[in-house]
């Protein structure tokens, strides 16, 4: 049965630009609605994943572990952002950890629904991995400038002259 307030709510979501209203509403019956309550772990570093989610509310904090055994937080993921997309296209370990900040409620698309969405509606599938696409490139731009100001704010607590 479908859901047109969730449908609405996925359809302001980057990982559903530019799709119809009826494109939505066929990956939305898809997705699997998942509770998780604050302060658990939805996934550790290095389980297996065959899935990413999208919030529809709450806060989840994404962690990875330091040589140093402490843990670097990465990314919060608030209402309409997704992720587990890396765990979905390359079918390896989950790169960090994923926990939830506060009560948050999540929609999973597993590696096999994207699946029959490549054998049904190939159209579909090439937009949604675009979207995807797009956010990790988003991202990555990013995790660069971030890098980037890290190196500079090392160079100055050393004293050493950033090289250009």
């Amino acid at each position: 049965m479908a859901d047109p307030e969730l449908e609405a709510f996925l359809a302001r979501t980057s990982f559903f630009g530019g799709l119809m209203p009826e494109v939505v509403a066929t990956v939305a019956a898809m997705l699997k609605e998942k509770r998780i309550a604050a302060g658990e772990c939805l996934f550790a570093e290095g389980d297996d994943g065959k899935s990413m989610y999208i919030v529809q509310m709450g806060a989840l904090i994404m962690k990875r572990h330091c040589h140093d055994g402490s843990q670097a937080r990465l990314l919060m993921m608030r209402p309409g952002d997704f992720f587990g997309v890396t765990s979905l296209i390359e079918m390896e370990r989950r790169p960090f950890s994923c926990t939830a900040e506060k009560d948050s409620v999540l929609y999973e698309l597993t590696n096999l629904d994207l699946y029959k969405l490549y054998k049904t509606d190939l159209k579909t599938y090439l937009l949604l991995y675009q979207n995807i696409a797009r956010e990790l490139c988003r991202r990555l731009r990013k995790a660069g400038e971030r890098i980037a100001a890290l190196e500079d704010a090392l160079h100055v607590a050393t004293g050493e002259r950033t090289p250009r």
